[in-house]
Parts: structure tokens; sequence; C-alpha cells
């Protein structure tokens, strides 16, 4: 992997307001952060999360998603381009191809706001609470071909209270995110 000064450079994904991509810019600026934020790409060009991005001085892409093919294309030239090392998503809402994976050929990461292997993909708070769960959380896994099947890297639960609904629920697993996500890339790079 192609190094930026004992840093990774790192693209982050994003769907929407980008309070994930937040945490990891707060994050990069430590000193001791193992990450360099080189751009943040949406398929969503109005993400809030985006504008953002511009302010901490960041490129951002905002890339209409009409074409599946056409988006990725364009994304891995930019991956290429600014020497990415590794991708993050966080609140991308799309799925990316199991050609776009392999192409990419580096480690990829999502933020998924479950207990994994327990409920992949959507509507995952809705899930845990009718089930009467006793917990919830979220997990960082390595992205492959199978949706929210990769090896899970690190996971943190909250407890479900009688009294949660999806609204509350959803704050609480989204706080664990923004503790774990950093701390989850820590603890990849360093077991590189």
């Amino acid at each position: 992997m192609e190094k930026y000064p004992g840093k990774k450079n790192i693209a982050v994904f994003i769907s929407g307001r980008g309070s994930n991509l937040r945490s990891l810019i707060k994050y990069s600026k430590k000193k001791n952060s193992l990450i360099k934020i080189k751009l943040t790409v949406s398929n969503n060009p109005n993400a809030e999360g985006l504008k953002y991005a511009f302010k901490s001085k960041i490129k951002t892409y905002g890339i209409k998603f009409k074409n599946k093919s056409n988006f990725e294309k364009n994304v891995l030239k930019l991956l290429k381009k600014n020497n990415i090392d590794i991708v993050c998503l966080a609140g991308f809402m799309k799925i990316l191809s199991g050609s776009f994976i392999r192409k990419f050929s580096r480690p990829i990461l999502n933020i998924h706001p479950s207990l994994l292997p327990k409920y992949k993909g959507l509507n995952t708070h809705e899930r845990a609470i009718k089930n009467k769960d006793k917990f919830a959380g979220a997990s960082v896994h390595k992205v492959t071909e199978k949706l929210d099947s990769g090896k899970v890297i690190l996971q943190k639960k909250v407890k479900i209270l009688k009294s949660d609904n999806v609204k509350i629920l959803e704050k609480k697993v989204l706080k664990v995110e923004h503790e774990i996500y950093p701390k989850a890339i820590d603890k990849f790079l360093t077991n590189l």
C-alpha cells in the first residue's frame, strides 16, 4: 500500500448528513491518527456531509447514481488518481458491485447499525425492536461481495430499553457508531 507520510489515504463515501464522516474527520486531525481523508464521495450531490467535508478542506465529489456502472467507473478513476489506500463507507446507501470491489482491490470498510451477522441490510432498528432484542449496536466490517457479510473488525452493544422507539434507538446506535469507527480503523490498520 502507498503511504502518505506515515498515514493511509482514505476516501469516505456518504449519502446524507455525514455524521460518521464528521467523526472520522475529527479523528484524522489527531496527532496520532493513522489516516488522512483525501476525498469524500457521495451519490447525492446535495448531501449535507459534502458541505462539511468541503469546509474541512477535503476534496468532495457529488456524482449522481443514475447509472451504477458509470458511477463506479468514475469513482475508481478518482480513487486511483488520489492514491487511496482504503475506502470507508459511512452511511453510503448504495451497494457497490463485486466488480468495483475487485477492481479497487484494496480494503473497503463499512459501518452498519446492527450487531452483525444479525440484521443485514435496512431497517435494523425496527427489526431489533420487533424481535424484542435486549441489545442493538453497531459493527464495522470489511466489505465483501456479499451484503454486510465481511469480517467484523469491531462491534459495540447498546441496551434496548422497553421505552425505546426506532428514533431513540437510532440515536443511541449512531453515538456508538461515531465512537467505534475511528477505533476500528486503528485496529484494522495496526493489524495489516
